[in-house]
């Protein structure tokens, strides 16, 4: 079930709130399980079951972790865990990939596996994970079934994150307060990331779609086609972080953000800062930090930086081009640690332009089906392989989609936050905001309503990770 979806903006989710209000207060997370296990099984019945077993292997341990905590054997029973829960990510994931990886190093023939990927498995693996460490770290581990069980399927944030660590939500699944105005602000951020999603993504994503069909490639359908991406990318997954965001506001969780306008940022290590912040959050508490981080010497501390980075790569994919792109990024942070953040710090200008710049390359790579198929990408880019400048196809798509790539670009900026601000700000602007924000909200989703009803099936671009 999409949150983009007519089922469940006028079926499911009333139904849901309905429900998750009428119930007293220590059934809220008995609602929030069983309304999200209905949400997964609507698309993945048969891997309900394979969420479940995680979610009771990880609450068992969890209790294991607790009792033995300062002995040898409450470290294994942390490792234990850990390794199940990765047993199940590295099967589904990636055993079709290591098989046909060596398939082709070895020359051997032999059966592939065809597994497919449970959707959301990335992300509950890895809050799996975060409910055992923080346990071990000195968490109380999670006594109620239900409410351990509510944490890793909940609904809002399942399929496409943010990654929330249990530490960000233990108390909150004891003891949390509902507030009208905690309700209608998550509305509202719900209201936009759908927007975000229907109005700009999925106009982005029919750009990205004609020039993938296309014949007639050139230069100038290269450059569309690469920014048109990365700004699809950026408004499909903003977008659903937002609707996550905004959804755990009504039930009364407070998520983290997810996304910061990583494309005003003014170096790669800033970009990582502002992008996908719970990933790298995760990555950075639970793998950088326990391998030593920066605190050991530079030979280990580079090698470190090199293995997040491989592993955020292919945790996006399991496919070379998902490991290219993890090295892309961890050479550039390695080169601006080691000198090149100083060099950006004096020309500020030509510092954004070089972040758009090697973002749009990676996610030309990160688009991907192939390695070729990223090389001849990145190549069309600069006009190799003898393709004209500009063909009338290229010309028609600008002109046809200038509009939504101006929006995009705009939208992608605190520009339009910055103005509202100052408009709200004032006593009399301020108090027409407030009137007029309800009438604006309902217009949007009346036009999302209606594109979705003309539109056609366009999933989360996340959803496959």
């Amino acid at each position: 079930m999409l949150f983009s979806s007519l089922t469940f903006l006028y079926y499911f989710l009333p139904l849901t709130v309905g429900l998750y209000f009428l119930a007293p207060g220590r059934m809220k997370n008995t609602v929030l399980l069983l309304t999200s296990l209905l949400f997964y099984a609507w698309g993945e019945p048969r891997y309900v079951f394979l969420m479940g077993l995680s979610i009771f292997s990880g609450y068992c341990f969890g209790l294991l972790v607790e009792r033995y905590k300062g002995k040898p054997s409450g470290r294994i029973f942390c490792i234990l865990s850990v390794t199940v829960s990765l047993s199940f990510l590295l099967y589904f994931k990636y055993a079709g990939f290591f098989l046909e990886s060596i398939r082709a190093v070895t020359g051997q023939e032999f059966p592939l596996w065809r597994i497919s990927l449970p959707i959301g498995i990335s992300f509950y693996t890895f809050q799996m994970i975060s409910y055992t460490v923080d346990v071990y770290r000195g968490e109380r581990a999670q006594r109620n079934l239900i409410d351990l069980a509510a944490y890793i399927a909940m609904f809002p944030q399942l399929i496409a994150g943010p990654i929330v660590t249990y530490s960000q939500v233990a108390g909150q699944l004891r003891d949390r307060k509902h507030t009208w105005d905690q309700a209608a602000q998550g509305i509202r951020r719900f209201a936009i990331g759908l927007s975000k999603k229907v109005l700009l993504a999925n106009q982005l994503g029919e750009l990205c779609a004609t020039f993938r069909a296309s014949e007639e490639k050139s230069v100038l359908f290269y450059w569309l086609y690469a920014i048109g991406f990365m700004l699809q990318i950026y408004f499909d997954f903003s977008g659903y972080s937002d609707m996550a965001v905004g959804l755990g506001g009504v039930f009364g969780l407070r998520f983290p953000e997810n996304f910061s306008y990583p494309y005003i940022s003014s170096s790669i290590t800033e970009f990582w800062r502002r992008w996908h912040m719970t990933l790298g959050s995760w990555f950075r508490d639970y793998v950088y930090i326990p391998m030593g981080g920066n605190r050991v010497g530079k030979g280990r501390w580079l090698f470190n930086i090199l293995t997040v980075w491989i592993l955020t790569g292919l945790w996006h994919g399991a496919a070379w081009n998902f490991a290219l792109w993890g090295l892309l990024f961890a050479g550039l942070l390695i080169l601006e640690k080691l000198w090149l953040l100083r060099v950006l710090e004096r020309h500020k200008g030509l510092s954004h332009l070089y972040v758009l710049f090697f973002v749009l390359l990676g996610f030309v790579l990160f688009d991907a089906e192939s390695l070729p198929q990223a090389f001849a990408g990145l190549g069309g880019l600069f006009g190799l392989g003898k393709i004209p400048l500009a063909t009338p196809q290229a010309i028609y798509c600008l002109r046809s989609f200038a509009v939504v790539l101006l929006g995009g670009i705009t939208g992608a900026t605190p520009v339009l936050r910055w103005l509202f601000g100052k408009i709200a700000k004032g006593p009399r602007s301020g108090r027409l905001c407030n009137a007029v924000e309800p009438v604006v909200l309902a217009a949007l989703l009346l036009i999302v309503t209606a594109y979705l009803v003309d539109g056609s099936f366009n999933p989360f671009l996340y959803f496959r990770f």
